[in-house]
């Protein structure tokens, strides 16, 4: 019985030791991961406030940004209203200077018809007026037959052209051109066909046909470089080109005609209306 109770005992005993040491497993472990644990969190708390501080350290550096952006934004738009509101004194400046040039080129285009009809006026009565000629004498030999009519071939030339210079006279521009183009058809080879050529020119100028009026002034300074009328020609070619908008030509053609004829009556009308045209910017 003893051993027996003895045995026991000594049962209980192991029994009792392997439930402790259990039990003290089981709390080690425990706490072990609850350390883990601890730890994570701290390292995962301390990730956290690294990310907090660098966005925040960023959203610092964004609001300095932005404030840099609005001050420069500010005063950008302060300078471009500052630049629209000079560019729209300019533009005003401009146009009152456009409408002083257009005025007095209107001036200068009428005292120029002015000036082409007082020339043509004068040039019609110097060609009209009889030219002095020798009278032969009786006793002379009668002229052939041939030379008998040229003073009658003449003198319907000379009245063709006249009629055309009177219908351009009376501003019958129409009527004048068509004048001028029968006389060029009927005597091409007249020695008045720069004047005719002129006239047709500054006809069809009048009718605001300015393409074909440069072209007929061109045929005169082509075919007759030597007239009188090359620098009335040039002149109506400028005032062509100037109603075209070809300012540049125009220019050229003034310059031309002030260089190649400083002593022409038309000249000074020239140079005037390449100051116009020179002053418009």
């Amino acid at each position: 019985m003893r051993k027996l109770i003895l045995t026991s005992l000594f049962l209980t005993a192991q029994l009792f030791s392997h439930a402790s040491h259990a039990a003290l497993f089981d709390d080690t472990e425990a706490r072990k991961k609850i350390l883990e644990l601890e730890k994570t969190m701290q390292s995962q708390n301390q990730a956290t406030q690294s990310a907090l501080a660098e966005l925040k350290k960023d959203q610092h550096a964004l609001e300095q940004r932005l404030t840099a952006l609005e001050s420069i934004a500010k005063n950008g738009l302060v300078d471009m209203q500052s630049q629209v509101e000079s560019l729209k004194q300019e533009i005003s400046q401009l146009k009152g200077d456009l409408e002083v040039a257009t005025h007095n080129l209107d001036l200068a285009q009428q005292r120029q018809k002015d000036l082409y009809t007082d020339t043509d006026t004068r040039l019609r009565k110097l060609e009209s007026a009889p030219a002095p000629t020798a009278q032969a004498p009786a006793s002379v030999e009668p002229a052939a037959p041939a030379t008998a009519k040229e003073p009658v071939k003449e003198s319907e030339e000379k009245q063709q052209l006249e009629a055309a210079n009177q219908l351009l006279k009376e501003s019958k521009h129409k009527e004048a051109f068509n004048a001028y183009d029968k006389f060029l058809k009927d005597y091409p080879n007249s020695a008045s066909a720069a004047d005719a050529l002129y006239g047709l020119g500054y006809s069809q100028f009048a009718l605001k046909n300015y393409k074909s009026a440069i072209v007929t002034q061109q045929k005169l300074l082509d075919a007759h470089p030597d007239a009188e009328k090359v620098p009335d020609a040039m002149l109506n070619m400028a005032n062509s080109q100037i109603q075209l908008g070809q300012v540049v030509a125009a220019k050229k053609t003034l310059r031309d005609l002030v260089k190649k004829f400083p002593n022409s009556e038309v000249t000074p009308t020239a140079q005037k209306r390449l100051k116009v045209l020179e002053s418009i910017k």
